[in-house]
C-alpha cells in the first residue's frame, strides 16, 4: 500500500474506534447500570439495543438517497452528530434521558459504518480489499485491548459517565483531521448520476443479490450481538467473576485479533473470501456453545475460550465485508 492508502486507513480505523467503542462499551457498562438505575437485565438490554434500532432505521432511509452525496460529506455529517449522541449519553441523569441518547447516537451512527465500508469499497481494487478490511477491523482489536479496558478503569475510578465523555472527546479531535485528510468521493455519483427515490427503491428491492446480502450482513451482526452484551454480567453475576478480572477478556481477545485480523484479510485476498467466511464460520460454532454455557472454570480458560472466540468471530467478519460478488 502507498502513502495515501495507509493515511486513509489510518484515518478510517480511528474513526471506527470512536464508533465501535461507543458501541461496545456500552455492553460492559451493564454491571455498573443496572444497579445505578435499578433496573432489570430486560431494561438494560433496551438500552443496548435502542441504538441498534435508531441505527437500523436511520440506515434504511438513508439507503435511498445517501449515494447521492458526496461520501467524505455523509461521513462528517453522521459522525459529528454521532459525537453530539454520544456526549449527552455521558451526561445522561436517567435511565430515559440515556435511552433517548443512545437512540441519537444510533440515528448518526448508522450512517458511520456504511460510508466507511462504502469509501474502503470504492478507494481499495477488489484484490486488495481483504486486506484493507482487515486492517480496518483492527479498530476493534485496538477498542478491546485499550478502549475497553480504560473505559472500565475509569469507569470503576470516576462512574460510568466518563467513558462516554472519552469517546465524545477523541471524536472531537478526529473531526478536523477528517476535515483535512480524507479526500472528496464523488466517483459514485459521476457514474450514476444522482437517482430519485423511487429509483433508488426499485434498485435496492428489486435485486435478489442485495436483499440477500442484506439479509445476510443482519444476520451476520445479529448472532454476534446476541452474545457480546452479556458476556459481562453473565461471568460477574452467573459464573462469580469480578469487575477487575473481566476486563483482561478484551485484553486477551484484543491483542489476538490486533495479529489475527491483518492474517485473515491477507487470506481471504489469497484464497476467497467465501473460503475463509465459511471455515471461520464453522469455527465459531464451538465457542459460542462454550461461552453460553460457561461453567464456573479457572480463569485462563476462559481467556483461551473467549480469545478463541473473537479470533474467528473477526475473521468471519473481515472476509463477509470484503466479498462482493
Amino acid at each position: 500500500m502507498n502513502r495515501n492508502e495507509k493515511t486513509l486507513l489510518f484515518l478510517l480505523a480511528a474513526i471506527n474506534f470512536t464508533h465501535i467503542l461507543d458501541f461496545m462499551i456500552i455492553m460492559p457498562l451493564g454491571n455498573y447500570l443496572i444497579p445505578y438505575f435499578h433496573i432489570s437485565t430486560q431494561q438494560f438490554a433496551l438500552i443496548v439495543s435502542a441504538y441498534s434500532y435508531a441505527a437500523f432505521a436511520s440506515g434504511i432511509i438513508a439507503a435511498f438517497v445517501i449515494d447521492n452525496f458526496d461520501r467524505k460529506k455523509s461521513l462528517l455529517f453522521g459522525y459529528t452528530g454521532f459525537i453530539a449522541g454520544t456526549l449527552l449519553c455521558g451526561i445522561a441523569p436517567d435511565y430515559n434521558f440515556l435511552i433517548a441518547a443512545r437512540i441519537l447516537a444510533g440515528l448518526f451512527g448508522g450512517l458511520i459504518g456504511a460510508q466507511v465500508l462504502s469509501i474502503v469499497a470504492d478507494y481499495f481494487v477488489y484484490e486488495k480489499r481483504g486486506r484493507a478490511m482487515g486492517y480496518l477491523m483492527a479498530a476493534f482489536s485496538v477498542a478491546s485491548i485499550v478502549g475497553i479496558p480504560l473505559s472500565l478503569y475509569i469507569a470503576n475510578i470516576f462512574s460510568w459517565h466518563a467513558p462516554f465523555i472519552l469517546v465524545a472527546f477523541m471524536g472531537f479531535v478526529l473531526i478536523p483531521f477528517t476535515f483535512k485528510y480524507l479526500p472528496s468521493m464523488r466517483g459514485h455519483i459521476e457514474a450514476n448520476g444522482k437517482r430519485k427515490l423511487t429509483e433508488a427503491f426499485i434498485i435496492i428491492f428489486s435485486r435478489k443479490t442485495t436483499l440477500v446480502a442484506l439479509v445476510f450482513s443482519a444476520l451476520l451482526w445479529f448472532g454476534h450481538f446476541l452474545i457480546i452484551p452479556f458476556i459481562n454480567p453473565y461471568l460477574e453475576f452467573n459464573v462469580g467473576f469480578t469487575k477487575n478480572e473481566i476486563p483482561l477478556l478484551y485484553v486477551v481477545g484484543g491483542t489476538a485479533t490486533l495479529f489475527s485480523a491483518p492474517m485473515f484479510g491477507k487470506l481471504a485476498d489469497q484464497y476467497g473470501k467465501l473460503r475463509i467466511f465459511t471455515y471461520c464460520a464453522l469455527l465459531t460454532l464451538p465457542f459460542v456453545w462454550l461461552i453460553t454455557n460457561m461453567p464456573s472454570i479457572a480463569f485462563y480458560y476462559v481467556l483461551i475460550i473467549t480469545g478463541l472466540w473473537f479470533v474467528v468471530s473477526n475473521g468471519r467478519s473481515i472476509a463477509a465485508q470484503a466479498y462482493d460478488q
